[in-house]
């Protein structure tokens, strides 16, 4: 490592450091742990300018939500005014705490989600680190394992993407499938810059049920610890509850986020994608199993169909129906805290 520029920064050490500073735990209230508030998903070659993005209107919402993919700035989340009346609704809703997942490649909007913070009083958690190679540019991509972990660790510690805005958690970290050897050297950065601030992962897996395992190795090998680990995206990368069971057992957190997607179709690739009530079932199992504190809940809004302002349910999906859902299939108050408040708690703070 390179002496100086990996001198631990003032880092709160049993807090959880949000977008407006350092909270204590008992302040997050319940946590929505994979969110996009600002930021634009868009790939490179799909991106137009704005005055050729789509309108949303009650003809086209149904097929802006099927095909999210296939409508020019339906990815790009940078309406402030828009996030502020979505987020004041969450607060509304009884949501305490959103984890930001915007990370390098996505347009990450620091200052701007420190003023969403304060004026709806939700808790924003920002995330470190980069999203998968396609969406990097030609510098990051030539930056090796300590030179990226260097970068994280000062997102944590200083500030981040040029702000005195400092992340509270790495990742999401994109990962590819296959692997690429910049994605390999950023989970690698993970595990260094983990070491070095007491930080949680969180990883988007490749969209193969091989991915989760191996990135799991490669961040055991890297120093990581695994328990401070969440592997994204289980609806969408495995088809069997059993498989997620597995995952969990080697002493990571699983994360069901794509709670409120209840389609058939996936668009970007193929697969049998759950309904609400599915996902509770598999997590009705992880309890069953042992596994209730290894599990974490989300969305992963990262469109516009998918805010209530334009039609779609929003960030208080969670606290207004999924919530009454699994209360009426047999989850009882303390394993619902523990699910939206306790690992959350335990994951953002700074160990």
């Amino acid at each position: 490592m390179r002496g100086a520029r990996w001198r631990l920064g003032v880092i709160g050490n049993g807090k959880v450091q949000t977008v407006s500073g350092f909270v204590d735990t008992g302040e997050l209230g319940k946590t929505l742990m994979h969110e996009h508030i600002l930021c634009d998903l868009t790939s490179k070659s799909k991106r137009v300018p704005a005055e050729d993005e789509v309108v949303i209107t009650l003809e086209n919402v149904f097929d802006v939500t099927y095909r999210p993919n296939d409508y020019p700035g339906n990815h790009r989340l940078q309406d402030v005014d828009i996030a502020l009346r979505e987020v004041g609704r969450y607060a509304g809703q009884g949501g305490g705490t959103i984890v930001e997942m915007t990370t390098g490649g996505l347009e990450p909007d620091p200052l701007r989600l420190r003023r969403i913070s304060e004026d709806t009083g939700v808790n924003i958690v920002l995330g470190a680190g980069f999203y998968t190679e396609p969406y990097q540019d030609e510098q990051t991509l030539r930056l090796d394992a300590e030179q990226l972990g260097e970068i994280m660790v000062a997102q944590l510690t200083e500030g981040a993407w040029g702000t005195d805005v400092r992340c509270g958690i790495i990742g999401e970290i994109g990962c590819s499938w296959p692997l690429t050897l910049f994605e390999m050297r950023s989970l690698q950065a993970a595990a260094l810059a983990q070491r070095q601030t007491g930080a949680s992962i969180t990883v988007h897996p490749g969209r193969h049920p091989e991915a989760p395992g191996q990135i799991l190795d490669i961040l055991e090998r890297a120093g990581a610890d695994l328990t401070r680990t969440i592997i994204d995206h289980m609806e969408r990368t495995y088809t069997s509850v059993e498989q997620v069971l597995a995952l969990a057992s080697r002493g990571c957190v699983v994360e069901y986020d794509f709670f409120g997607i209840e389609q058939s179709r996936y668009w970007l690739g193929q697969a049998d994608l759950p309904t609400d009530w599915m996902r509770i079932y598999d997590i009705r199992r992880l309890f069953e199993a042992g596994l209730g504190s290894n599990v974490v809940i989300s969305q992963d809004i990262c469109t516009r169909s998918r805010l209530q302002s334009y039609g779609g349910h929003g960030y208080g999906h969670i606290m207004t129906n999924v919530i009454p859902l699994m209360r009426d299939r047999g989850f009882s108050p303390a394993e619902i805290d523990m699910l939206l408040v306790e690992t959350p708690a335990r994951l953002l703070t700074l160990a």
